[in-house]
């Protein structure tokens, strides 16, 4: 009788542990996703994974921005992580950053963009969020033909700073729509008038993109490994940046 009972006690324990498989088998990221979702106002997470920061997770937004939470989902952060190396300070949040912006700019359709192609043989390339109005957008494409010599190319996407629907906004998509392309956009960054045209053009979701992608000024100059050139640069530094 008393190895029956025995027998009933660890039968009582394992069906308890089995019981509890479920619940100890909530991983941290349900755990984090449940609380975020609890708290209030909608974020829109993309994704949640391990961060190198042990006992926390990044979570990442669909705007491409990296908040930082407890294992437990008690506590969040935002801001750039460093890890502290023998070279210097590393930023891991940036990496982050580049790698997601390297795989769009892959995935980007060169037949939706203005591109100055390089002469000879292509040894690199820029992508380059643009607008017509901008001053130092102006003076990066007078480097244009600068850089073409050098076997880079130039591939400009549209992103209207003051916003679709907004007169630079129109210029662009003149641009876009225009039989020339290359003429258009040259003679539209000189500040003079193009034909006002329209047609089925991708400058909206180029502008939707560049803010997807962390673009705040232009130009902004994207190199395909995802670094990311804020601003105006001579070609000679952006040639070096590309290694060439």
């Amino acid at each position: 009788m008393k190895k029956l009972k025995g027998y009933l006690s660890a039968l009582t324990l394992l069906l308890s542990c089995v019981l509890a498989l479920p619940a100890l088998a909530e991983s941290a990221e349900d755990v984090i996703l449940k609380k975020l979702k609890a708290a209030g106002p909608a974020i829109p997470v993309n994704e949640i994974r391990p961060a190198v920061l042990p006992n926390f997770y990044e979570v990442e937004l669909s705007s491409g921005e990296i908040l930082y939470a407890s294992q437990d989902g008690g506590y969040l952060f935002t801001g750039d992580l460093y890890q502290i190396a023998e070279q210097g300070f590393k930023n891991i949040s940036e990496e982050r950053r580049m790698t997601k912006r390297a795989d769009q700019i892959v995935a980007l359709d060169e037949q939706q963009m203005v591109v100055f192609p390089a002469e000879g043989e292509q040894k690199g390339q820029i992508t380059v969020f643009t607008d017509i109005d901008c001053a130092y957008c102006r003076k990066l494409h007078q480097e244009v033909p600068e850089l073409n010599k050098m076997g880079i190319a130039v591939r400009y996407l549209g992103f209207p700073r003051a916003g679709v629907g907004s007169s630079s906004y129109y210029t662009m998509v003149s641009v876009w729509c225009a039989e020339n392309q290359l003429d258009a956009m040259t003679q539209a960054k000189r500040g003079e008038s193009i034909e006002d045209k329209r047609c089925a053009n991708p400058v909206a979701d180029q502008y939707k993109l560049g803010q997807q992608l962390g673009v705040q000024g232009t130009p902004a100059i994207f190199l395909d490994d995802g670094r990311l050139l804020p601003g105006y640069m001579p070609a000679a530094r952006i040639s070096a940046a590309l290694g060439l």
